[in-house]
């Protein structure tokens, strides 16, 4: 039982939590640059025991898929204008699909990266306990490479799975988070408002190179907007805006690094490190992204503008409680709908 890849987008890969506890071996993390995005496409999927199991992220653009067997499927992130047999299909709200059927998904009319989940999962290989692709090692995924035309990617058959779908079969909106619902859809954050345009607004704990900058130039990374650059990737989103100041220049004697970590190169210009991140690196760190805010970073296209705020340790772990109670709400909430369903 497998769907096939009809044709791939520009940068398309399977990502799963990503690969913990090898960066002391020089293994990256990889895993969805969106873990909001990829958690609730699972919990949607149906599949609840594990929502940080592997899925397919799109980036910019999506491609045509065909399934060769009865399914439930859940869309999440930017919007690509998902059509199955040329109608259009909701996002963010479980769908059932079934032998022949084929999904199109566009280029993202709003973020950057969408999330496909199917209900049951994918059958991959796990290298040291992840799915996730690193096209860098080569490893993860199909092949430790992007997704291309003709391939067969195997579904997990799943009799759990397979009752999800039967029960939520022909009332799959009612199992779907409505439209105005932009606080379940995505993470929770701030904003700034620029004249007309709404701001992102990034919370960064100070650290662990902050003594590296000046007063100024601390200042200077809340106070500013900064702008996506178009060379960023899946290693890191690359700004442009105002030059952070330094002490003595941005060089240190290279050590970890960690998602969301904040590195100021030579020129000034901070980079906020994403999944692909490498392990270590000889920059200056002036702070690091909390986790929950990586999930807008991850869907700003370049051209498009963030902001940063700083906050302290303990606001960020009261801020990652309440996104964690957000998605175990959700699933509750899918588990209630469901029991309901079956009386």
């Amino acid at each position: 039982m497998s769907l096939e890849i009809v044709k791939s987008g520009p940068l398309t890969t399977i990502q799963d939590g990503g690969r913990t506890g090898y960066a002391k071996l020089g293994y990256r993390r990889c895993g969805a640059c969106d873990r909001y995005a990829m958690e609730l496409a699972n919990i949607l999927a149906g599949n609840w025991e594990d929502r940080r199991q592997a899925v397919i992220e799109f980036t910019m653009r999506g491609g045509t898929l065909r399934f060769e067997r009865e399914a439930v499927i859940a869309l999440t992130g930017a919007d690509m204008e998902p059509k199955l047999d040329g109608t259009v299909i909701a996002m963010y709200q479980p769908v059932c699909v079934y032998p022949g059927q084929v999904l199109e998904l566009g280029f993202a009319k709003t973020g950057l990266r969408t999330y496909l989940a199917v209900g049951g999962g994918f059958l991959f290989s796990e290298v040291m306990g992840s799915c996730s692709t690193d096209s860098t090692c080569g490893i993860g995924g199909m092949e430790g490479r992007a997704l291309k035309d003709k391939d067969l990617l195997r579904l997990r058959v799943s009799r759990e799975a397979d009752l999800y779908r039967k029960d939520i079969s022909g009332r799959e909106k009612e199992f779907g988070i409505p439209d105005d619902w932009f606080w379940l859809r995505h993470p929770s954050y701030p904003y700034r408002s620029v004249g007309r345009e709404l701001v992102p607004v990034m919370r960064v704990v100070p650290g662990p190179q902050e003594e590296a900058f000046t007063e100024k130039g601390r200042e200077t990374l809340w106070r500013s907007v900064y702008r996506v650059a178009a060379d960023s990737n899946r290693m890191a989103c690359r700004l442009e805006g105002a030059e952070l100041e330094r002490v003595n220049g941005s060089d240190i004697i290279s050590d970890g690094i960690v998602e969301g970590s904040i590195q100021v190169a030579a020129n000034g210009l901070p980079m906020v490190m994403l999944s692909d991140h490498q392990t270590t690196g000889g920059y200056a760190k002036i702070g690091t992204v909390i986790h929950l805010d990586l999930s807008a970073i991850a869907q700003r296209k370049p051209g498009e503008s963030i902001g940063f705020t700083y906050i302290t340790p303990e606001q960020a772990n009261e801020a990652y409680r309440k996104e964690v109670e957000k998605l175990e709400w959700l699933k509750q909430e899918l588990v209630t709908k469901r029991k309901a369903r079956q009386r």
